[in-house]
């Protein structure tokens, strides 16, 4: 079934707000527009609930079971235990703090593998464990295409402890198959660690299907509040030293939060449920749940490879760009980064006078544009967009594109 998107963006505010008519946003990488139930859920928290949460009075009760509620509605579309999904500021912290566990997890001498195609929260934190006397190796991405070959992988492996790569980059946008690239560590003995920010916005992934021993993902760029949210498998994390309070060592989700959690933030965290079963049962799909969560994930994908399709045509009918990633729109996520001729943040502030919301940068992506060959001060054009984007939008956005390309 096609998706109403008249539905789908009345479940977003932003699209009924004034100053924003007429404006088509193509930065939804760096953050997407908030969903009505988070809004609802957080202005609710504030009014109401605004206290600390689990005390024996009815406010903090119910602030307490909405932050329990996010964690097990979420950890279930996850397809993994309540226990192993938690809660932190971003997902660049979240990795920091999981990486400075890992320091103490490994000996010095022992390796981990780190992929030349991520975004520098999942590439500095790790490649500094090099300080501590652990060996990096580096996979190494396709100069051409900006893939990671996978049969350099497991040459890789071969004695190290843990890879980290990515779900999909936030400039190449191709898709990693990662239940494949889990599959081959686990089978090496390697411990997995994948950021799916990139990825997440387009479908939230059964990550006990992938079989990923670490994912993590960022609320804000999921319809949601700024947290971002770290899946930890139990026996890994148990095994990992904790980073938390030591009274907390006991739970799994705590051992990894150094800090008190945002309680509003994360009780809101439960409208990105609310929008993800109300986006499936609308459509004729499961109404709750891990199978409202798959449903409405064939959903998404459908729709951005249907909006993706016309846009790469488009650009791969120039001349003067270079393209990141695939020109299939079933490979990638609809994240699309150009190499211009020239600079790209300028092109995106001329993209404004015809109310298109894109940017230029490095958008963090250093590594993954060095090994492509392209300049940091020059940086990329970005043009990413999510289910809710209807064809006028990508029309319009083509439009600006031809006029000031």
């Amino acid at each position: 079934m096609d998706i109403d998107t008249s539905w789908v963006r009345r479940q977003f505010p932003a699209f009924a707000e004034p100053s924003l008519a007429g404006w088509a946003f193509f930065e939804n990488a760096g953050g997407s527009y908030a969903c009505a139930p988070v809004i609802d859920r957080l202005t609710r928290f504030y009014r109401e609930r605004k206290m600390q949460p689990y005390a024996p009075n009815p406010a903090a009760t119910a602030g307490g079971a909405e932050m329990d509620e996010a964690r097990a509605r979420l950890a279930e579309m996850l397809g993994v235990a309540t226990h192993e999904l938690s809660f932190g500021p971003s997902t660049s912290q979240n990795t920091y703090v999981l990486a400075q566990s890992v320091r103490g997890w490994l000996t010095p001498g022992e390796a981990i593998v780190v992929s030349e195609q991520d975004h520098e929260a999942n590439a500095g934190v790790w490649r500094r464990l090099a300080d501590a006397g652990i060996e990096v190796r580096e996979w190494k991405l396709d100069p051409e295409t900006g893939l990671l070959p996978m049969g350099a992988l497991p040459a890789l492996l071969d004695g190290a402890k843990l890879l980290c790569f990515p779900h999909c980059s936030n400039v190449i946008g191709a898709i990693n198959d990662v239940a494949a690239i889990c599959a081959l560590a686990r089978e090496a003995g390697v411990r997995t660690v994948v950021d799916g920010v990139s990825y997440a916005p387009h479908g939230l992934p059964d990550v006990g299907a992938l079989g990923a021993d670490v994912y993590l993902f960022s609320a804000y760029k999921t319809y949601g509040p700024h947290q971002g949210l770290m899946v930890i498998r139990e026996d890994f994390g148990m095994a990992l030293p904790g980073q938390g309070h030591s009274f907390n060592n006991g739970s799994l989700y705590k051992r990894f939060t150094p800090a008190g959690p945002d309680h509003a933030q994360v009780a809101a965290s439960a409208g990105i449920a609310d929008y993800i079963e109300a986006l499936s049962a609308h459509h004729g799909g499961p109404a709750a749940g891990a199978a409202a969560a798959r449903h409405a994930h064939k959903l998404m994908q459908a729709r951005e490879q249907a909006l993706m399709a016309p846009l790469l045509d488009y650009l791969g009918g120039r001349n003067d760009l270079r393209l990141l990633g695939p020109r299939d729109a079933a490979a990638r996520a609809p994240t699309i980064a150009l190499e211009l001729q020239g600079e790209a943040e300028p092109v995106s502030e001329r993209l404004a006078d015809h109310k298109v919301m894109a940017w230029g940068g490095d958008f963090y992506a250093v590594r993954p544009l060095g090994a492509l060959g392209i300049p940091l001060d020059k940086g990329v054009l970005r043009l990413s967009f999510t289910h809710y984007t209807s064809p006028d939008e990508v029309d319009q956005l083509i439009a600006a594109l031809d006029a000031e390309l």
